[in-house]
């Protein structure tokens, strides 16, 4: 098991190249997954009968893609090399230097939240609604990005003695877990098919969820499973455990967001609630 993972983590990140032009497998989970999650959202968006055209769609999906890819590098720089970039200010928009290119998933999500919310406020939704038909095709792109991570040999997990256990060669001799695919699954396809299944029941009513029942659920469900993984994956190198040898920043970042999706949750259960009296 352990040397058919090894086969697959060498395969090649480009995925093909046609002339200059080069397309990662990076890269194309980013563009599979926001036409996953557009599609998805334009689907929903009929099935619940609310108003969602798709000029409206190609707005919602501008605002949001602008809003990860800033939204990313942003937290990266903020959350893991603050002193670095401060000292090095042009660095910040050098995506192409595979040593500092980092991107912060926490960042992503607040950019895209503050895209949602634009885009909301353009096409006159109430910006909970969207954000619920946003998130149901989110974990796709969650998934796919972990696979790419796979594949291009970073965000490797721990040392371990586990048969499945890969050597990453940038990470040295040891094999490790593969926190990577750990991670595919929880994020992508846990999350995905527990979301798909609440959209699905209102669907079937022909009717949305009650606003933020998704949103919620998606910042419950993600931020457990980020914690959950965090004990296989190795810490970032520059800033190593803040608690003792098991506490990371993806811990403390995923905290809050399980938090506000618990209150999302009871304010749609309170809501839901009061409409059926």
């Amino acid at each position: 098991m352990g040397e058919i993972l090894q086969s697959i983590q060498s395969i090649d990140p480009v995925a093909f190249s046609i002339g200059p032009f080069v397309a990662r497998w990076y890269g194309l989970s980013y563009l599979v997954g926001f036409i996953a999650a557009s599609g998805l959202a334009y689907h929903f968006a009929k099935k619940w009968k609310v108003d969602l055209s798709f000029d409206d769609l190609l707005t919602v999906l501008i605002g949001i893609s602008l809003g990860v890819i800033i939204g990313s590098r942003i937290g990266f720089v903020l959350f893991y090399q603050p002193a670095h970039f401060l000292a090095n200010p042009l660095q910040i928009i050098a995506f192409w230097d595979g040593g500092i290119a980092g991107m912060s998933f926490h960042g992503g999500l607040i950019g895209a939240i503050i895209g949602a919310i634009i885009a909301a406020r353009i096409i006159k939704m109430p910006a909970l609604r969207l954000g619920d038909l946003v998130m149901i095709g989110t974990p796709i792109g969650l998934g796919l990005g972990r696979m790419a991570n796979y594949i291009n040999g970073e965000l490797w997990g721990r040392v371990t003695e586990v048969s499945w256990g890969v050597i990453f060669p940038a990470a040295g001799p040891l094999a490790r877990h593969p926190s990577q695919v750990y991670e595919a699954l929880l994020q992508g396809l846990l999350i995905f098919v527990v979301l798909f299944v609440i959209a699905q029941i209102a669907a079937k009513k022909g009717k949305p969820p009650a606003q933020g029942s998704i949103v919620g659920a998606f910042l419950v469900l993600y931020g457990a499973v980020r914690i959950f993984a965090e004990f296989f994956r190795e810490p970032d190198s520059q800033l190593g455990f803040l608690i003792s040898n098991w506490f990371t920043m993806g811990m403390l970042l995923s905290l809050p967001m399980v938090l506000v999706g618990a209150f999302l949750l009871w304010r749609a259960r309170k809501s839901q609630a009061q409409s059926e009296k």
